[in-house]
């Protein structure tokens, strides 16, 4: 079950909130604990088990590291979290991965296991192991109930997609929370627009993205070079539409129940680096790797090639994280370049305003890296983007696709960016002065959930009644 389903919106979330709110607020984290595990056993009954145990050890761990005096052997428990929690996701999500290289070197083994990776893991794992870090470190105090963690880690608004949600964030909303009308309507309002961003845009995004790079080295092969421009920059869109879309709709839900989770993505197509980017781009992911490994191996208070030790660490687990192949390893590595050429040549040396063009360009070659996990494909499309070895510069699809989605493209474009924040704010700020405005906006404030979920479940039902259909060319 996903969020941008008919299914989830309608039925399991609708059903949620009636729940929730019509129980006394005593029995309310039981509805959210009893709800997230249907919601992730409805992937894989099985895999719960996997949650619930990675769970429990976590709380057994914290306990221990809380009451233990001696510091060996809180080091000892600590330990302990880190060899289990990383151990399962290190054998679920890169056994095979290092079976399949170990065999085309060596040949063994004769046969690789199928490992299905569990939905979520990663996203679990890290959460758990920063409450543990957190207790760790005397940051946090130890969950004394096994069940309110299970709560926090199984949370259905953001334990398979993010973000990542410390425990911190949330430690004292799990057991005092107060929820207004206004917590409610600006969830619905920010859940309708992570809805209508990934049913609309992302989805719209990922069709004309599919069309233009179909998989395959010879229909790659067969691609203008204009078409793979395209096809890239639809790609582009689509990853952060999808990827800040499932953000925007987890923490609608949690404001809607009265957690309030921190935002994941800010803007990050505006940026005027590769640092600024990761600066804006899955926040909550960057933050971990900077407060749990960057900064305890020293950070960049220390001499320069340790500097880029741990640069250089981060950036492959970072690689790593995102999933079992090279290419994920080599975009890790493609974003340490730069970002180390920025720290150490660059600098601030880029004019004004080409520093933009730079950044997008650092960033659109990054996600064609991501894309391919075929070394021979990625291979194809970075010397086709240069109009090495493509069908010419155009073609005929590349030009029906971009004139059947100019319209959708510019409202794409347009959705990355801030200018409706900033639109939206200034007729705020105008409103207080001037009452046609206020109401113009109160209004638009209204009826905008409304709207986004009309047009979301018009897309979910079907192509034939996709409203951009009306407006291609």
């Amino acid at each position: 079950m996903v969020f941008s389903s008919l299914l989830f919106v309608f039925l399991f979330l609708a059903l949620n909130l009636i729940v929730y709110f019509f129980v006394s607020e005593k029995k309310r984290n039981y509805v959210l604990l009893i709800f997230s595990l249907i919601f992730y056993a409805w992937g894989g009954p099985k895999f719960l088990i996997l949650l619930v145990g990675e769970t429990a050890a976590s709380w057994f761990f914290a306990l221990q590291i809380e009451r233990e005096k001696s510091t060996a052997k809180r080091r000892l428990y600590m330990a302990g979290e880190c060899v289990v929690l990383l151990g399962l996701l290190g054998f679920f999500k890169y056994t095979v991965f290092f079976l399949e290289n170990l065999q085309t070197i060596t040949g063994f083994p004769k046969e690789i296991p199928q490992i299905v990776l569990p939905i979520g893991i990663s996203f679990y794992t890290f959460q758990l192991l920063s409450y543990v870090i957190d207790v760790y470190r005397g940051e946090v105090s130890a969950q004394p109930k096994f069940w309110k963690l299970l709560l926090y880690s199984s949370l259905f608004h953001q334990c398979i997609a993010g973000p990542i949600v410390r425990y911190e964030t949330v430690a004292n909303e799990i057991d005092e929370r107060k929820i207004s009308s206004g917590d409610v309507f600006v969830g619905v309002r920010r859940f309708c627009v992570g809805l209508a961003k990934k049913s609309i845009l992302a989805n719209s995004c990922a069709s004309a993205a599919d069309t233009l790079l179909p998989a395959g080295v010879e229909a790659l092969g067969a691609q203008s070079t204009l078409g793979l421009w395209l096809g890239m920059l639809f790609y582009m869109l689509q990853i952060y539409l999808d990827f800040s879309a499932y953000s925007d709709m987890a923490i609608g839900m949690g404001r809607m129940v009265g957690f309030h989770y921190l935002e994941n993505f800010n803007y990050p197509y505006i940026a005027k680096s590769a640092q600024d980017f990761w600066r804006r781009w899955h926040i909550s992911l960057s933050s971990f790797f900077r407060d749990y490994v960057y900064i305890p191996l020293g950070g960049s208070r220390c001499e320069t090639w340790k500097i880029v030790r741990n640069m250089a660490v981060v950036w492959f687990l970072t690689g790593m994280w995102h999933g079992a192949s090279w290419n994920y390893i080599l975009w890790g590595v493609y974003y340490l370049a730069f970002l180390l050429l920025e720290r150490f040549v660059i600098k601030d040396r880029i004019p004004k305003g080409l520093n933009h063009v730079y950044a997008l360009l650092v960033i659109f070659f990054g996600w064609v890296i991501f894309k391919f996990e075929n070394m021979k494909e990625l291979g194809l499309v970075l010397l086709g983007l240069f109009g090495i070895g493509s069908s010419g510069f155009t073609g005929l699809e590349a030009g029906t696709v971009f004139m059947n989605n100019l319209f959708f493209l510019i409202i794409a474009v347009i959705a990355v960016t801030p200018l409706g924040k900033k639109l939206r704010r200034i007729l705020f700020e105008l409103g207080k002065t001037s009452k046609p405005i206020f109401w113009f906006f109160n209004i638009t404030e209204m009826l905008t959930p409304v709207l986004l979920l009309l047009l979301s479940v018009l897309a979910l039902i079907g192509d034939s009644y996709n409203p951009f259909l009306y407006f291609q060319f």
